[in-house]
């Protein structure tokens, strides 16, 4: 099997054939299909290997998954326990009525347990066919979804009981082996797992009149998951058990609760924050996923002007550096990256946060526990007889919090923290309209710094477009902003969406002392913007158009961030 195995690799042109021998022996000592250690290894590029590999065993391949037909038959002739278990895609039916064959495509035909499996339980011949992993493991998520196989188990009637749902699981360890029968427990898991393979950052759980439809937020953007058929039947089983995870009342289904939970999953602490909300049709959960990861990196991409603005405002011994933007623009990882780039031997940070979303080694960290009244203003004044240098505020959001920043701030402590605000001017009339004097407001904020997250074009896939001079006119490129703009196209390693993660656009507004004298006075926004403009502002639109030209992202994405002002203003 060895050389069968290293021959496809031989033609595309690999270059570690060693290596790959190590790894398929590894696999054969331990009695298991070397496939999936082969593309774990990375030694190989997997679609054009595959694709030799099938023809050398003269096995049809498909670069395209086609389009289910049939759904209900393809489910009944091949069940989700063997399909999901094995990894084996049933397709189509071939033939005439009583004397058809179930067309089944797999990316291991090495797997002997699984073709036994697939003979054992499909009831007709069956033709086998290949494909890449990422096009089987995606088009089975969609043709039984997510937990397929534990649905079945469960509506045949093998753990209804709530004994089983509200079982002692402290950890909340997400682990596919909770149990040897299936449960609700183990199909929450399942739902939870599924997310954070996909990197998403919500799940939302929501009951419709004959549905239960399960959303995850990837990359910003909300996605239907697959479910399986009849999983309404489940509805308050699912909503119960995450209720118990985020120990929030199960009798409670008439008002909204707050809870959340500490999830395991393969050696990563996730904090979870929990809201549910009671609809016509039930109680909808949502779930906001925060990895709490040891945190050290770079200043989000930030390039050019913007960046050097930012490591000289990191430089100041005093004042307030605010972050500005709505929910969900990575506010708190930006504060994160400015604590990364000022955490020092010498310097003692200290933070009060709703919650600690990432953990930094060095940096003292207050969750805020308003129950027992920690807030952030009774927090901040204890933090301030700690002996801070620089202090990290999650948000301002009242007026005595802010004059407690203030009061840090003018007493020679450097603070960071969030406003939610449209863009960085806004974020002048936002503390005024909280009750800060502009006297105040002027001798304490050194910088505002809006933000937005935008998707990152897939770097597999990427096409480049021609932007003729009237288009650029016309969206208000400015012309020193040069380079080639590029298109989402699609591909595996993007999951055909052709964007893959995120990245932040940014404007800036620093308070130089012109601006601090404007501020002071009670001028009005529109004369301050113009003062800033003198200065150098650059709309985040503008910022965006560099980082179309430079080919992270496209211009739809800036327009879909930037479009609450046509002038360029987010």
């Amino acid at each position: 099997m060895t050389e069968l195995l290293i021959a496809p690799a031989r033609e595309t042109g690999c270059e570690d054939l060693e290596s790959l021998a190590e790894v398929i022996d590894q696999a054969t000592q331990r009695q298991r299909s070397p496939l999936d250690d082969i593309l774990d290894s990375g030694v190989v590029d997997e679609e054009p290997y595959m694709r030799n590999l099938a023809g050398q065993l003269g096995i049809e391949w498909l670069d395209e998954i086609p389009e289910e037909e049939n759904l209900n038959t393809l489910r009944e002739a091949c069940g989700p326990r063997v399909a999901l278990k094995h990894r084996l895609l049933p397709v189509a039916l071939e033939g005439e009525e009583g004397s058809e064959r179930l067309v089944i495509v797999t990316f291991d035909p090495f797997n002997l347990v699984a073709r036994q499996a697939a003979v054992q339980a499909v009831d007709m011949p069956i033709v086998w066919q290949m494909a890449s992993r990422r096009r089987v493991h995606d088009a089975l998520r969609r043709l039984y979804g997510v937990g397929a196989d534990t649905f079945e188990q469960i509506l045949e009637g093998r753990d209804l009981d709530y004994e089983n749902l509200e079982r002692e699981d402290e950890a909340n360890v997400i682990d596919d082996d909770v149990d040897e029968e299936a449960s609700v427990v183990k199909f929450v898991n399942q739902i939870i797992r599924e997310s954070l393979d996909q990197r998403a950052t919500d799940i939302h759980v929501e009951p419709l009149s004959d549905n239960l439809r399960i959303r995850y937020r990837i990359d910003g953007r909300l996605v239907d998951i697959a479910v399986p058929e009849n999983i309404k039947a489940l509805q308050s089983s699912v909503i119960a058990r995450l209720k118990i995870m985020s120990r929030l009342d199960i009798a409670e289904r008439r008002l909204p609760q707050d809870g959340r939970i500490n999830l395991s999953f393969e050696g990563r602490s996730i904090d979870v924050r929990v809201a549910t909300v009671p609809t016509v049709e039930g109680e909808s959960v949502s779930l906001r996923l925060l990895n709490q990861q040891r945190f050290n990196v770079d200043l989000l991409g930030m390039e050019g002007f913007i960046r050097d603005k930012i490591e000289r405002l990191l430089k100041l011994s005093n004042g307030i550096i605010l972050v500005t933007g709505p929910t969900g623009s990575g506010k708190s990882t930006t504060l994160y990256s400015f604590l990364s780039e000022v955490n020092l031997p010498d310097t003692r940070i200290v933070t009060i946060e709703d919650p600690v979303e990432n953990k930094l080694d060095g940096v003292m960290q207050i969750a805020v526990k308003s129950e027992i009244g920690l807030t952030f203003a009774s927090g901040l004044r204890s933090i301030l007889r700690a002996d801070p240098d620089i202090v990290m505020i999650g948000e301002i959001r009242d007026l005595e919090t802010a004059e407690i920043a203030i009061r840090a701030s003018l007493t020679g402590h450097l603070v960071f923290s969030t406003l939610h605000t449209n863009d960085s001017l806004g974020g002048i009339g936002r503390l005024l309209d909280m009750g800060v004097e502009p006297f105040l407001l002027s001798a304490a904020v050194r910088a505002f710094l809006a933000q937005r997250l935008v998707r990152r074009l897939c770097s597999t896939c990427r096409r480049p477009i021609d932007l003729p001079e009237s288009e650029r006119i016309t969206l208000g490129i400015p012309p020193e902003i040069q380079g080639t703009a590029y298109e989402a196209v699609g591909c595996d390693h993007c999951r055909n969406t052709g964007f893959e993660g995120r990245l932040a656009i940014f404007e800036i507004v620093l308070l130089t002392e012109e601006m601090q004298e404007l501020v002071a006075h009670g001028a009005s926004a529109s004369e301050i913007k113009a003062h800033a403009i003198r200065d150098g502002y650059l709309p985040m639109r503008e910022y965006g158009w560099w980082k179309v030209l430079q080919g992270e992202t496209t211009i739809e994405e800036v327009i879909s961030v930037t479009s609450s002002d046509l002038g360029g203003v987010a």
